[in-house]
């Protein structure tokens, strides 16, 4: 018998049915979730905001770490369980699963540093007429309610990247994961239950009425809105938000590298490989787009198309398991139907290009497909690189800038000026030198720009983001 997880929402009674959570890898059922149905929604609302209202009950800073530390302790006890729930229900292999689960402790654990280190600051008063006899500086409030709608590409991290900085800000939450990747969301949630974390503090839901989202998401009571997953729907939400509602939202791009004519291609490989094809390239900056520079492009496509065919193409949770599913089999038809249609149009297949299964689609390096092929123009996430030559890397950035999105560029060379020629001239948030584009560290800025996204992602930023700095002006003759 599955199990059934119920709705993370005290007292909270749905006539909204279940949601049926299936392996993407074999199709197999996993657990069932209670769906919120519109009551649900204004009761969780409800109750977050009231929280929000009554000050003299806010979580102390002592209080948000002491739980924090909690749950940091319950996280590694249970590192195992977590590895392979995220695994089974997201597709992404075992042994990266179980890295992210350890990124995910991490996450938290910079939320603590934030609460250990991070203060107001003092403003410079006494420095004209006006201002003799004053003192003034601030100190940080939460700003209200949030409410995070998460991926499920990362099923655990994202969860302590939106959850995380919300509790160590001292604001309510309420978080609706992805309603393929739930599990891993509501076994967080309840161990923050475990850790001492008063349950009306952070209530978890999932629907099955987009109305019902959307109602989450645009209410007035909403201080902070936290959306990471497709552009069309997080614009679109971003649009209806009530006025004053602050946000961030983070989507997807179409990660472009650029390879000197003086790269070391023995380093550059595996790490474009890696970044290409992890979790089957359902990564918001996954490698995509790989400008190579002629003399060297032949090399570079056909070393990444031997890497791709050594990957393992199998059940997420195998250790020896490269490359898992994708999350849905419709995915799959896209990904093969984008493949055919740049071959149509010129490209060269090195490798791959089939389905394995209704499931999983094989590792492939496309060779110079067509710059209006949706492979060129638009996020594949799927396991799909596209090596593109060049003679002037003028050209190069240029291609690399013509989309609308903009996230994390990468460059290979061994020429400084080179490596500051992209970072001056490519359009992105963050520039890595011979580095992937999916390199990632949970402090660091994480920002889309154009349409990929709003605000600048990361732990200590978007603690900062769910705060308000408050000011206190102080006039006194004995200043």
């Amino acid at each position: 018998m599955i199990r059934h997880f119920e709705l993370l929402v005290p007292g909270a009674q749905s006539t909204a049915g279940r949601l049926m959570v299936s392996a993407p890898f074999d199709g197999a059922d996993i657990a069932s979730v209670g769906a919120a149905d519109a009551a649900v929604v204004e009761q969780a609302l409800d109750t977050a905001y009231r929280l929000y209202r009554n000050r003299k009950h806010w979580l102390s800073r002592a209080q948000r770490i002491g739980i924090l530390q909690n749950l940091v302790r319950l996280m590694q006890d249970k590192i195992e369980l977590l590895s392979i729930e995220a695994a089974r229900e997201g597709g992404k292999p075992y042994t990266d699963s179980k890295v992210e689960v350890i990124r995910a402790i991490d996450s938290i654990q910079i939320c603590i540093d934030c609460l250990r280190t991070e203060a107001g600051h003092e403003i410079p008063m006494g420095v004209n007429a006006a201002s003799e006899q004053h003192v003034a500086f601030t100190r940080h409030e939460p700003i209200g309610v949030v409410v995070a709608v998460s991926a499920f590409n990362h099923p655990v991290n994202l969860i302590a990247h939106q959850v995380g900085p919300a509790i160590a800000a001292g604001c309510p939450v309420i978080v609706k994961p992805a309603e393929d990747t739930p599990l891993s969301c509501f076994r967080m949630v309840q161990l923050l239950y475990e850790a001492g974390l008063p349950e009306p503090w952070c209530q978890a839901l999932v629907v099955n009425d987009i109305d019902h989202a959307s109602k989450l998401a645009t209410d007035p009571r909403v201080g902070f809105f936290s959306f990471i997953g497709s552009a069309r729907v997080g614009w679109m939400l971003r649009s209806r938000l009530a006025p004053g509602t602050r946000c961030a939202l983070e989507h997807g791009g179409a990660a472009p590298v650029i390879i000197s004519d003086d790269a070391d291609l023995e380093e550059a490989l595996p790490r474009l490989a890696k970044g290409g094809m992890y979790h089957a390239g359902q990564v918001c900056v996954s490698v995509q787009r790989v400008f190579c520079h002629e003399s060297m492009a032949r090399e570079l496509a056909a070393g990444l198309a031997a890497l791709a065919q050594a990957m393992t193409v199998d059940d997420p949770l195998l250790p020896e398991t490269d490359v898992g599913p994708l999350i849905r089999p419709a995915e799959v038809v896209r990904v093969g139907e984008w493949v055919e249609q740049a071959i149509d149009a010129g490209a060269e297949c090195l490798c791959g290009g089939q389905a394995v299964s209704e499931t999983c689609y094989e590792p492939t390096v496309l060779y110079n497909p067509p710059d209006d092929a949706k492979v060129s123009c638009q996020e594949i996430f799927g396991p799909v690189i596209c090596v593109y030559p060049y003679s002037d890397i003028q050209d190069a950035i240029a291609r690399a800038n013509a989309l609308p999105y903009s996230f994390q560029a990468a460059v290979f060379t061994r020429d400084i000026h080179t490596a500051m020629l992209a970072y001056q001239q490519l359009d992105a948030s963050a520039v890595l030198v011979n580095e992937h584009t999916a390199f990632r560290v949970d402090w660091m800025p994480f920002a889309g720009l154009k349409q990929s996204g709003l605000g600048i992602g990361g732990i200590p930023y978007t603690y900062q983001d769910m705060q308000v700095e408050k000011m206190l002006v102080l006039n006194s003759p004995a200043v």
